[in-house]
């Protein structure tokens, strides 16, 4: 039991997860993915062009402007 725990956390899943995918390979079933519905980035498919060129100099304004409206700090 304690070798399986730590296969399971070496693998990042639950001690179930483990059992339920060694069970269906057993029985030749495929597992079931309980990760269905979660994307693959990137979501942006290739050759596609951003509306706007975001440089290092709007995300440091972004944030400014974020910290300034979280400590009311209208400068």
């Amino acid at each position: 039991m304690r070798a399986a725990k730590t296969r399971a956390a070496e693998q990042g899943e639950s001690l179930r997860e483990l059992f339920a995918r060694a069970l269906a390979g057993e029985l030749g079933t495929p597992p079931r993915d309980r990760r269905t519905g979660r994307v693959t980035l990137p979501l942006v498919g290739f050759g596609a062009t951003p509306a706007r060129e975001v440089t290092n100099l709007d995300i440091e304004a972004a944030l400014t402007a974020d910290d300034a409206e979280k400590t009311g700090d209208r400068r």
